[in-house]
């Protein structure tokens, strides 16, 4: 009897190893050929996009950075609403004088379906990045218009006689010198992509002599900060992504700009725009062994005027500079870009 029972209790064992073995087997075999099928189709190959979708829609299938602002790309899953936007402006009165209190308004709007509410993302901190320059580009502001129940975004422009009520730099402008100049509405329409209104505005009054640039300043004050820009190679210029980097001093020493606070959620902001055409670049500095790490792209050669903008103790620093750009030959590109990873750039596009 003891002997049957032994035998019985062999065969059941046996049985059960089997079958556990028979069932890991099927589970491994069915978790392969997932794995297999995943990697065969690319069902999940990703595309990514700068996030102020500089290039107009151009994605890559690599990370990395944008060539032409610095930024990140962001994984982009290929859809967008696929709309044109435009940036209603109005000023109250007409005609904005030098001097003189008005309203300036911005309506964001669909076209073709101009009676919609457009709803708009923030980014870095606001819905609107407004960026005021005489068209000579002596003057800049960067300042934020304020949203309404309406749906548009007002910014007040003070008389002369009238101090801001919460400094500079918020919502709220003036304009001491009468005039032309360009104000650039940088904006995010939700499930659209980034855009940029250029603006023009002529204001009435007696205008400042024009200041003329030609040559390259590329070391700018404020206060007692010193900010030295350095480009690799040792030329601004066309034909490549420029890798720039800006030393920041106080009162003569270095120091290493991560301990800066953040401005609008990043250590640093430089806006570039070019003198001829107004063209409008929003570069997003890294911060590389303590020092600002620019990276743009400069599609025409000429003058162009730079302003990066940082915070320290509560006050926001605004550092100005002029970049003589020339048209980049083979050697030139070359020193360039030594030295410098080229998955930085090197993607292949959609």
């Amino acid at each position: 009897m003891k002997q049957v029972l032994k035998i019985t209790t062999a065969i059941i064992a046996i049985c059960t190893i089997a079958f556990l073995s028979a069932c890991n087997n099927n589970a491994s075999t069915e978790k392969t050929t997932v794995t297999d099928s995943t990697a065969t189709t690319g069902e999940h190959a990703h595309q990514y996009r700068c996030p102020m979708n500089c290039e107009k829609g151009k994605t890559y299938d690599k990370e990395g950075n944008c060539p032409v602002c610095g930024m990140k790309l962001e994984h982009f899953d290929g859809v967008d609403n696929g709309l044109a936007y435009k940036m209603e402006f109005a000023a109250a009165p007409g005609q904005v004088e030098a001097g003189k209190a008005a309203v300036l308004t911005f309506t964001p709007k669909v076209l073709g379906k101009e009676t919609e509410a457009v709803a708009l993302d923030v980014q870095h901190e606001k819905k609107i990045h407004l960026i005021v320059v005489s068209n000579d580009l002596s003057y800049f502001e960067h300042i934020h218009p304020d949203y309404q129940a309406d749906g548009s975004y007002k910014i007040t422009v003070l008389e002369n006689s009238k101090s801001y009520s919460n400094g500079p730099g918020k919502n709220e402008t003036r304009f001491a010198s009468g005039g032309d100049y360009t104000l650039f509405a940088d904006y995010l329409p939700s499930g659209g992509s980034h855009q940029v209104e250029k603006i023009p505005v002529n204001v009435k009054g007696t205008a400042k002599a024009p200041v003329t640039y030609n040559a390259n300043k590329l070391t700018g004050t404020s206060d007692n900060f010193t900010v030295t820009l350095q480009a690799t190679g040792g030329k601004l210029l066309t034909g490549t992504q420029m890798h720039i980097a800006g030393e920041l001093t106080q009162n003569g020493k270095t120091v290493d700009v991560n301990t800066l606070e953040n401005y609008l959620g990043a250590k640093a902001h430089m806006v570039v725009v070019s003198l001829n055409d107004k063209e409008y670049l929003h570069v997003h500095p890294n911060v590389s062994a303590g020092k600002f790490d620019l990276h743009t792209t400069f599609k025409k050669p000429g003058i162009y005027r730079g302003w990066i903008q940082f915070q320290s103790a509560g006050k926001v620093h605004t550092v100005d500079f002029v970049m003589d750009v020339k048209e980049g030959t083979a050697g030139d590109v070359k020193k360039a870009t030594e030295g410098h990873d080229e998955k930085e750039s090197g993607h292949e596009g959609h």
